[in-house]
This record gives structure tokens, C-alpha cells and sequence, in this order.
């Protein structure tokens, strides 16, 4: 069986890869989108030398065969290596079979507060709406450095996951990516206006509209982390694609 340790691992990573990019948007997970005609291009690749690697395992199968029988004939025995070793294959099963979900309240933990701009000034204009709907970046970048105080008067909606603080506080809470999940980094606006009781859940989804509250001095500490006057806390699903993109 050990012949077959390459090619199996070689296409249940290939398979896994293809499963995650090509039949589903689970790739959104920790890529962007333009990565996926990669993603693809890889996973096929690597299902290709796969069946490669198995059909030459399988050419070589009777000779060494034919080999074993002459050793044991002469009284010598071969050892077939370390079975264990076909424990490698069980991280590619797993990718396969149960895909890791997107990064959530651990990761966004783990960050240091990042704000979203690096200076105050006047931001530009935003779209007239009744509300409008906003990333929890844009807001944050806003509500911290936009002189012009473009949120002011303005109802807003933005979508994200729930993480908590201390003493009842909670956020609503986006992961922001150049890239992929590996370069994520936290952006997160506080919710007022709720009772603690009221907080949903770690992780939970929701859509969020309320209004800007004024915090501390534009471009310091103190305006970190903005805060929102909710008026409506809507549960929804995670989004198929969960990150922001910077």
C-alpha cells in the first residue's frame, strides 16, 4: 500500500482544494474572490499528479511483486516501511470532508485595536439615503479621523459578527483582509443602546441600524473604538463572503 501514500494524499488535497474553490464559495474563507481561477488551477493540478502518481504505482506493482517472491525464495525479507505513515493522509481527509470555518471572535481577540486611516482630514461625500449601508472599516475610519463628521445626522446599517468587552459591552466586529485570512486584521464598532441582557451571542450575525455617537478626540485613543446608537438588531446569516477588503 505504501506506493499509493503520494497519490492519495495528492488527490484528497487536490480534492479538497477543488471542493472549497470550484464547487462552493467556502474558499471566501481565506482568500478573496479574484484567487479563486488559482485555486482551481492548483487543485486540478494537483488531482493530475495524483492519478499520475497511482498509475505508475500500479505499473510497478508487479514487478516488485515479482521481486518480493524471489526474496522470500532466497530467504530474505523486505520491510514495507511505516504503516503510520499513512497517518499523513488524514489532515487531507479532514480539509475535505469538514473545512475549518472562517476566522471569528479568537482571531479578532488576538488584534490590537487597528485603526482604519492614518490621519484626520475631511472625508469624502456619502451617498444620499435614508440608510445607508456601510462596512464597519468605512464607519470606524469615519468615526474616528472624518473631520467633516460626515455621520453626523446620518442612519446607518452595517452587518458583522458579535464579540463581547467587559462590563456588558459588545461589538460588532469585521475581519479586514489585503489578501487572504492570513493578513486579517479587526475592525469593530461598540453597540449602544442595548441592555447587556440583550447582547446576542459570540459569533452571532447581525445586521445592525442606528445612529453615529460622538467619542472622545478625532485621531486618538480615546475615539477608538467608535460607538453606535442602535436603534434594530437583526439576526442574519454569515455571509458567503465573511471578510471586508481593504
Amino acid at each position: 500500500m505504501r506506493r499509493y501514500g503520494s497519490a492519495v494524499l495528492l488527490l484528497l488535497t487536490g480534492g479538497a482544494v477543488l471542493r472549497i474553490s470550484l464547487f462552493s464559495d467556502l474558499y471566501l474563507r481565506y482568500v478573496q474572490a479574484a484567487l479563486r481561477p488559482y485555486l482551481v488551477i492548483s487543485g486540478s493540478l494537483l488531482m493530475l499528479l495524483g492519478a499520475v502518481a497511482a498509475i505508475r504505482g500500479m505499473s510497478h506493482r508487479d514487478h516488485e511483486e515479482e521481486a518480493a517472491e524471489e526474496a522470500e525464495e532466497d530467504g530474505h525479507s523486505h520491510s514495507h516501511g511505516p504503516r503510520i505513515a499513512w497517518l499523513l493522509t488524514l489532515p487531507a481527509l479532514a480539509l475535505l470532508l469538514f473545512p475549518p470555518p472562517a476566522l471569528g471572535s479568537y482571531s479578532a481577540g488576538r488584534e490590537q485595536a487597528q485603526l482604519a486611516a492614518q490621519g484626520v482630514g475631511t472625508f469624502p461625500a456619502l451617498p444620499a439615503a435614508k440608510v445607508l449601508d456601510i462596512s464597519v472599516a468605512q464607519y470606524s475610519s469615519r468615526a474616528v479621523y472624518d473631520t467633516g463628521h460626515s455621520l453626523k445626522g446620518r442612519t446607518v446599517r452595517m452587518t458583522g459578527f458579535v464579540t463581547h468587552g467587559s462590563n456588558g459591552t459588545w461589538y460588532i466586529t469585521r475581519l479586514v483582509v489585503t489578501c487572504c485570512a492570513a493578513d486579517a486584521t479587526t475592525s469593530k464598532v461598540e453597540i449602544r443602546g442595548t441592555e447587556a441582557s440583550d447582547a446576542p451571542q459570540t459569533d452571532t450575525w447581525v445586521t445592525v441600524t442606528g445612529t453615529w455617537l460622538p467619542k472622545g478626540k478625532l485621531g486618538t485613543d480615546g475615539a477608538w473604538p467608535p460607538l453606535l446608537d442602535a436603534k434594530t438588531v437583526k439576526q442574519v446569516k454569515e455571509p458567503a463572503d465573511p471578510y471586508e477588503k481593504r
